[in-house]
Formats: structure tokens, sequence, C-alpha cells
């Protein structure tokens, strides 16, 4: 709570002027503070005369201790059939093993489902201990209301220290959703996660357009939450053996408690390419490809390759190609076999959206460019004549590999 030291205050207006929230007003000539206030502290930092301070509830160590394991929320495919986890799942899962020995305790995948087939063998194959089962028929495509309604109770009743969700558009719209039912603080976008001497989660994501990594943690309340982008953790390996014991939790949900409900579903698709998220082989273009026509030798050699193209915030903006094959930031992340830069610069918020893949090949005029310092090979020159010469030499290849079959 937002503590007003009376004595000290002078009225001078200055705190409600920087109150983002319209929280703060003079009212019988005292600072008064409404609901509206989020703690953020911009008030405190602006009062000259350290009339204000901030008192933040802080659960004792032995409330902490009840929280146990590490859940992971688990998002399924809903066009597959028996569902199947999101790619993602996986990497949380492969992830939170590290992060569930660390802490001592188990790790659970929390499976939100209709009452369809549903693979659940996954879940143990990739290291999961448990998995709680949550099944009712309005859970059979996501909705905010009825996830959320759901997900609140397993948190109440099981009491998990962590909950890790995917940075998926369905976990961007959720996770926000149980945190504030529960009051808990949530990192967004993480692209690190560790366990501290303190036994507390460090969540690392980039700050300030990506030109810092911050690493946040959470001291007062638990569960610790946070949403992870895709393709930031590799997918642990499937161990066939590996089992986890299933646990049937109770649903309650009404019709009435859902505001939404799906009418349609449109699937857009981008011209006749793979989306970026998954795929295999990615050639990104840059704004050292000059002009839009000449990404066409970008998606010659994406072709050839089995690949898919996409590119850097700068040639979205130019509306060379779509937001969705754009890689970084403000874009996708993506990890894939091989990734193929092509005039990219390098800046820090691309590079975060691709560091994860396995191979970077990067092509530059310019032996300075940032994106060599991340590349595995990189070739210095001018892509508009390196790439002729590289499609043809794959072209060739092919040919001999077809002649002697």
């Amino acid at each position: 709570m937002l503590i007003i030291d009376h004595e000290r205050c002078t009225a001078c207006k200055v705190c409600i002027r920087n109150c983002p929230f319209g929280a703060l007003r003079i009212e019988d000539g005292l600072l008064q503070v409404n609901e509206s206030c989020t703690l953020c502290g911009a008030c405190v930092n602006v009062c000259r005369f350290k009339a204000l301070g901030i008192e933040r509830k802080q659960a004792s160590p032995e409330e902490l201790a009840k929280y146990k394991g590490v859940f992971v929320w688990v998002e399924l495919d809903e066009e597959t059939t028996p569902r199947q986890p999101r790619k993602v799942v996986l990497e949380l899962l492969g992830k939170g093993r590290q992060l569930a020995n660390a802490l001592g305790e188990e790790l659970v995948a929390v499976v939100l489902a209709g009452t369809g087939e549903v693979d659940l063998q996954v879940f143990g194959q990739h290291g999961a201990d448990r998995v709680i089962l949550c099944r009712h028929e309005l859970l059979e495509t996501y909705s905010t209301d009825g996830f959320t309604n759901v997900m609140c109770a397993v948190i109440s009743a099981k009491k998990p220290a962590v909950v890790l969700y995917g940075a998926t558009p369905h976990g961007r719209d959720f996770a926000p959703r149980v945190a504030a039912r529960l009051k808990l603080g949530l990192t967004a976008d993480c692209t690190g996660l560790e366990i501290d001497t303190d036994r507390q989660l460090v969540q690392t994501r980039p700050a300030f357009g990506g030109n810092i990594m911050a690493s946040i943690i959470t001291p007062y309340n638990r569960p610790q939450t946070a949403t992870v982008r895709p393709n930031v953790f590799p997918v642990p390996e499937k161990q066939p053996a590996g089992s986890a014991v299933t646990e049937e939790f109770p649903v309650t949900l009404n019709r009435s408690a859902i505001r939404t409900r799906v009418v349609e579903k449109n699937t857009l698709v981008d011209g006749s390419e793979a989306s970026i998220e998954d795929a295999r082989v990615i050639v990104a273009g840059g704004r050292g490809c000059q002009k839009a026509s000449n990404l066409d030798l970008l998606r010659t050699l994406a072709g050839q390759l089995g690949g898919t193209l996409a590119g850097s915030r700068a040639i979205v903006e130019q509306g060379w190609i779509p937001h969705t094959r754009q890689v970084g930031q403000s874009g996708t992340t993506v990890g894939p076999e091989l990734y193929i830069a092509v005039g990219v610069s390098g800046a820090i918020q691309h590079v975060v959206g691709m560091s994860s893949s396995k191979t970077v090949i990067a092509i530059n005029k310019d032996p300075e460019a940032g994106i060599f310092k991340t590349a595995d090979l990189g070739v210095v020159g001018d892509a508009l004549e390196i790439l002729p010469i590289l499609s043809a030499l794959i072209e060739k290849e092919k040919q001999m590999q077809a002649a002697s079959s």
C-alpha cells in the first residue's frame, strides 16, 4: 500500500502530475490515494520531501515454503487427433525439468481439455513427473473465461512454486488474466529461466527495446509466473520409457460464465509459404536486400532448401513482407536447423529472435556488421551476386544426386 506522511507532505502536487494512473488527489488540504494506485513508485521517486513510501506485503518464509513444484500449462493443438501439445510445451517441459531438479521438486503438466482423446504419454516422455488433467466439454476450444477459471482453481488448490506458460497468442491472453485474478506477478516473453541460491526463479527478458536483458525475481508471493517465447529452449530428447502419474482434477464450469464462443474458424495463409515459427530452414532478408523484388532470390534459395522466407523489422516496415514473417523481439522467435541472414545488420532486437538457431550463415557487404558476431559462417560480399551462384551450385548438386540414384 502507498504510505503518506501528512506531516512531511506540502501538497505541492508534483506527485499528482507524475502519477500515470490519476490515483492521487488533494482533498481537504491533504493528499489522498484511490483504488487506481498500482504501486508503480512514480510518485515516490519525485517526492522531494520523502512524504511517500510503499509498503509491500511480504509472505513469511513459512508461507512461501508451502508452495512446491514447477507447473507447465499445456496448450493443445486443436487441429490434431488425439490432441497433441504444441512444440513450446515440450520446450517448457525440458526447461521445467531443469528448474524442478534445482529445487528438488516435481514437474507437473497441467492439461485443460475437452472430452476428446489426449495423448498423455508424451508428457512423461519429456520429463513430467505428474499430469493434472482437467476435462470438461467447455474446454474443448480455448476461451479466456473458461481456461482462467479452471487454471485459477488448480493453482489455488495445488500451490505450485512456479507456473510457466508459452508466449503464444493464447498464452499471452490467458496468463495475465490468471495472474491478475490471483494477485500474482508475471514476467512476459522470457528468454531465460534459472533458480538462484535463494531458490528464487530468475526470469530474464529483453527490456528497453532489446538493448538490455533484465533479470526479474518475485520474492514477495507465490507462485512465480512467466510466459516464455517459443523456440527459446530446445525440445528435450524423448525418453520412450518415461512416464507420469495422471491425476484427474474436478472441473465445474457453466456456459453462462464464458462470455465468448467460437462461431467460425478461418485460417489465414500467407501465400503458399509455411509459417516461420516451426520452419526447419529460414532465409531472412534485411535492409541490405535494397528492394522488394530482390527477395525473389531469397525465395528461390529457401525453396531449394525446403525452407521459408522471413525478414527483419526494417523490410516489414517497408511493406516488402507481412508482419507474420518478421523475426525478432517485436516479431516471431524462431529456432530452425539453418538460418541464412541476407543483408541483415544484426541489431539486438533481431538477434534475440533467432539466436536459438542451430546453424547461422550471414551474408553481408559490411565486414563489421553485427550479424557476424552471431553467425557460425560469415560471407562478406554482395548477396545479389552470391545468391545466384549459391542457387546454381545447389541445383547442380541436386542434378548430380538424381543422376547417381
